[in-house]
């Protein structure tokens, strides 16, 4: 397929990047904290850590792992929030050898069953706050080696003392546990006190992450993502990022908000490895559903970069105190995970003056796979283009190329597409073409710049009397009525025309009513869109990264 879109790229951008200036990302790494070693990398409830810190804690921590005899590539989980140990865990374990499993430490019993089962994790990093999940079911699992950390273990001995009292006692939000074989995460660093690191030859096929899916269609399954799948998509977000970088006022070192949960792709490569290769200082906010608290932590730092998604961008803006804070530095606000609603980048730009920056990808392509150019000062409602060295092809049913301007199957070819689902080649192949393309499940047109907008997931697409209705669209429409906080849509089965549209809205005004918001639909959608039923709701069910999750109400529907 020409690639139509290099035309539209902003200038200096390049169409390929090359991977191979790291080995691994250990390389890319360890580069950094020699690089950056006196300037500080992450800061949480207002302790530092230093690269220069992190570098030698993660030493230790990682010689520690080796001492337990694991093999190279074994499998390593961690279950934490974005605390301080978590940045550090990670390049414990890739510096060790071994290959990081990221699990949501809100998962069920049942759920984290299946995640370590799956990938055959051996060793886990876990926060006592979630430590009685972990309880229920280890002896189910081939976990042998338990590390136990607490909010406070790296805020030095007063402050950290405080902090795990108030967290264990007055908050109360440790439950008890008993994994009589766990060691304390200063322990581990004190029995590594007198261990050397060993290094490892790794190489660019080797696994550095085994990222799951939030099991959309059926059982979770694990994106697995080699070193090269990773440092390519770092290196195609930094020279993405390039041109609203190097407009004036340039900082150095940058400063970026780490709200997104760092077992979520989107944070693990956009703040967490993308910061360590700029040299930045990442906010750790561990409860970032805390919007009052997490409003009080960013009038602390003057922010560059705030990657976030929709329904966060919207907390913040109805939070009384954001709108009073400093945002002069801001350079590049990201938006991924679900569609940004216009109304919302609306609201944002006239609080902060910039702009969202909508992309794209999935934890299979590490994750960014498509970006608007990132100095855009206007919100253009698709996902841009794709990055250097990305193609993106747009397939009818038959997996053939959809004419321009037709809807089809976005499919991704770049060398951040993962090499399959960790042991499941039957699911590997149904995702992936003979000539190396990604086939996302999302139905998008591309227009004749290159750039591509999403009408919505295949399997969210609502039928009704033979007419296809994207719920984005509903959606975005319905979040821009002034008494709309969110809402979101789905298909229930209708006798007359198949499926009909059902509305579900939390609402901002307590006084609208279903005549008010039917009037507003009627006056915005055609017949067959306007939606047909309205349930009011206090809160909509949402993932931990707070995208509000569809199936969730289908399958509500489906029980009822």
């Amino acid at each position: 397929m020409d690639k139509i879109w290099l035309k539209s790229y902003p200038k200096g951008v390049p169409a390929e990047i090359d991977y191979t200036q790291y080995r691994s990302l250990v390389h890319l790494l360890e580069e950094a904290f020699h690089k950056f070693a006196a300037r500080n990398a992450y800061v949480c409830m207002d302790k530092f850590l230093t690269y220069g810190e992190v570098d030698e804690i993660s030493k230790k921590l990682g010689a520690w792992l080796q001492s337990k005899g694991l093999k190279k590539g074994a499998r390593v989980a961690i279950m934490m929030p974005n605390v301080l140990q978590y940045p550090v865990a990670i390049a414990a374990i890739l510096r060790a050898g071994y290959t990081v499993v990221n699990v949501n430490p809100l998962y069920t019993p049942r759920e984290l069953q299946h995640q370590l089962n799956d990938s055959g994790a051996e060793a886990i990093f876990i926060l006592e706050n979630f430590a009685t999940t972990l309880e229920h079911v280890v002896a189910k699992t081939k976990i042998k080696h338990i590390v136990v950390a607490s909010m406070g273990d790296m805020m030095g001995a007063l402050k950290g003392g405080i902090v795990n009292f108030v967290v264990r006692n007055v908050k109360k939000m440790v439950p008890a546990f008993s994994l009589p074989s766990a060691v304390r995460f200063k322990q581990a660093l004190s029995q590594a006190s007198s261990m050397t690191l060993k290094p490892v030859e790794l190489g660019h096929d080797d696994v550095a992450f085994l990222q799951y899916t939030g099991g959309t269609t059926g059982v979770s399954k694990g994106a697995t993502l080699t070193h090269r799948n990773v440092i390519a998509n770092v290196l195609q977000n930094d020279a993405w990022a390039q041109p609203a970088l190097e407009k004036e006022p340039k900082y150095d070192p940058l400063t970026i908000v780490c709200a997104l949960p760092l077992y979520h792709i989107f944070a693990l490569t956009a703040c967490c490895l993308m910061g360590t290769r700029w040299g930045a200082l990442n906010i750790l906010i561990p409860n970032p559903r805390d919007i009052p608290g997490f409003v009080k932590e960013l009038g602390k730092y003057k922010v560059n970069i705030l990657p976030a998604v929709n329904t966060l961008y919207n907390g913040l803006l109805n939070n009384p105190d954001f709108a009073k804070l400093d945002f002069s530095g801001l350079k590049v606000c990201n938006g991924g995970g679900m569609a940004v609603q216009s109304a919302v980048n609306d609201k944002w730009l006239k609080v902060t003056g910039c702009s969202i920056i909508e992309g794209y990808g999935l934890s299979e392509t590490s994750p960014t796979a498509t970006c608007n150019p990132a100095d855009a000062t206007e919100f253009s409602g698709n996902i841009g283009l794709p990055i250097p060295s990305t193609e993106i092809a747009i397939l009818d049913d038959d997996g053939n190329p959809a004419p321009l301007g037709q809807p089809g199957e976005i499919a991704i070819r770049g060398p951040q597409v993962m090499v399959g689902y960790w042991n499941r080649p039957d699911e590997t192949d149904k995702v992936m073409t003979a000539d190396g393309f990604f086939k996302s499940g999302d139905v998008g047109v591309m227009d004749e710049r290159g750039f591509t907008k999403i009408v919505d997931r295949k399997k969210d697409m609502i039928l009704v009397s033979g007419f296809n209705v994207y719920p984005n669209e509903i959606e975005g429409v319905v979040a821009a009525h002034p008494g709309v906080l969110e809402c979101a849509c789905i298909g229930v089965p209708d006798n007359n025309s198949g499926e009909a549209v059902k509305l579900f809205v939390v609402r901002k005004d307590p006084a609208l009513t279903t005549e008010q918001l039917m009037d507003y639909c009627k006056e915005q959608f055609t017949a067959y869109k306007k939606p047909k039923y309205i349930e009011f709701r206090e809160d909509l069910p949402k993932t931990n990264v707070g995208k509000i999750l569809r199936r969730e109400l289908r399958d509500e529907k489906k029980a009822a």
